[in-house]
């Protein structure tokens, strides 16, 4: 099987310092790979050195199968936003579309007006750069990434500094990229790992500590927690609950009026199967089921306890 990015044995020293170690991983096509980890981690210098910037101590990557080198002939098939991008303050965004898409052998002007739109940044296409927001900034910098129709594009950070509707705004423009490229993306915003990628890296100290399927990872450390309302209990129904094969335990949460809430606990397999049980067990009690929900983990519980038992494996 071929991937966007390969990475194998990625190593990269200064001096006595190791900022990587062994890095190992794969990017499948057309996936949203988000990079995870505390700052330190590695997530920059693992860009950097994928895009050219930097030399790796030891260890290969490909991108989109061609090895990257100091001849940089993989830089072809890449599109970069750096973490804080910069542009000639004079320019207009359009003009900086331009001005990049020469560097591929120029663009025609439709191909400059999808991704101004695309972008959010038509109507202030004319501007100059200097009087572009943080967001405006984010984003054009994401339409430059993507000038070259590039395989793979690779985002340092790039919701970084901005606020929730910018944020949202970046996030929306890279779900819009889904059917066009693979997109690799470093953050700190696990909200925002979870909302969209579909594969997930996590690094910390410059080592890989889990990498996996964004939603198989969630459900591998799925407790099995379930939330029940019915209508119609008595004192003796939290006795039946937990005698319904796969429920480890049950509790009564509240008791309000005719409402009865429960959670139950069971193993995260086994969660579909208990719900069906329980919509048995309702209908031959003459039960109201209200809620009968799974209550999800989510990515920063999961990415807290990789991070703690790796920790003490460090130290």
């Amino acid at each position: 099987m071929s991937f966007a990015v390969s990475i194998a044995n990625l190593t990269k020293q200064y001096g006595a310092f190791t900022a990587l170690q062994d890095l190992t991983l794969d990017v499948p096509h057309g996936s949203m790979f988000g990079l995870l980890g505390p700052t330190g981690a590695g997530k920059t210098t693992t860009i950097k050195i994928l895009v050219g910037l930097i030399e790796a101590t030891r260890g290969s990557v490909w991108v989109n199968g061609v090895p990257v080198s100091r001849r940089g002939e993989h830089r072809r098939h890449l599109g970069y936003l750096a973490q804080d991008p910069n542009f000639y303050p004079w320019m207009t965004g359009r003009e900086v579309l331009k001005y990049t898409a020469e560097f591929y052998g120029g663009a025609p002007r439709s191909r400059l007006n999808d991704l101004l739109d695309r972008a959010g940044l038509a109507k202030v296409a004319q501007r100059p750069c200097r009087t572009y927001s943080a967001g405006m900034r984010q984003r054009l910098g994401i339409a430059q990434a993507l000038v070259g129709r590039p395989a793979v594009v690779i985002l340092d950070e790039p919701g970084s500094a901005l606020d929730p509707l910018g944020r949202a705004e970046i996030l929306a423009l890279l779900q819009s990229l889904r059917d066009e490229t693979t997109v690799v993306f470093s953050t700190h915003s696990l909200e925002d790992v979870q909302r969209i990628s579909d594969y997930v890296a996590i690094l910390n100290k410059g080592q890989l500590v889990k990498t996996a399927p964004t939603q198989a990872l969630l459900s591998s450390y799925s407790n099995g927690s379930l939330r029940i309302i019915l209508v119609g209990a008595d004192d003796t129904t939290l006795d039946a609950l937990r005698a319904i094969p796969g429920v480890r335990a049950a509790s009564l949460v509240e008791h309000a009026g005719d409402r009865w809430i429960y959670t139950l606990r069971t193993a995260a397999a086994d969660v579909s199967v208990v719900q069906r049980a329980i919509t048995r067990f309702a209908g031959d009690r003459g039960l109201t089921l209200i809620t009968n929900e799974a209550l999800e983990i989510d990515l920063e519980t999961v990415f807290l306890r990789l991070l703690g038992v790796h920790l003490e494996e460090v130290w």
